[in-house]
């Protein structure tokens, strides 16, 4: 799947539950390095496998990421945030392997979510969103740069 152009958007019919886990909670800011300051002052340490564009702070077994939010809606496919509502926020899982996105989005469709952006080739990997029956956006993500524990838990402070 990772040999694909990016753009390029995978379906499937099987179903793959995800693991009952949440890796990463992704923020949607007006100003990233003013909200990175922000939880500086509050007392928390930024990570040092972020940037200054994907700030990540490091919770212990997942991360709170910083995003610029109209970065953030462009990526979910969500041109017209404001109007629908949308929160600027992003619940991320890591998938285990590329063929697992588009199964786990197939997963949250048959489970009564919206899939609003298809499993797609990124520049990093395979990602997808769905919303849940609310509306609160999911992002369900394959990269091989990612570090994962034996209990697939973030290791947020390392990288591939």
């Amino acid at each position: 799947m990772l040999n694909q152009p990016v753009g390029h958007t995978f379906l499937s019919d099987a179903a793959l539950p995800p693991s009952q886990r949440m890796h990463l909670v992704l923020l949607g800011v007006r100003d990233v390095a003013a909200s990175a300051r922000f939880y500086e002052a509050l007392g928390w340490t930024r990570s040092p496998t972020g940037n200054h564009g994907f700030v990540k702070f490091n919770m212990g077994g997942y991360a709170i990421c910083l995003i610029n939010r109209t970065d953030l809606a462009r990526d979910a496919l969500q041109a017209d945030a404001e109007k629908a509502g949308f929160s600027g926020i992003a619940l991320i899982h890591l998938a285990r392997s590329a063929e697992d996105v588009p199964r786990i989005l197939a997963q949250a469709a048959r489970a009564g979510g919206s899939i609003v952006k298809p499993a797609t080739r990124t520049p990093w990997g395979i990602a997808g969103y769905f919303k849940d029956p609310d509306g609160h956006l999911f992002e369900v993500d394959y990269e091989t740069t990612w570090v994962f524990d034996q209990a697939h838990h973030l290791v947020v402070d390392q990288v591939n």
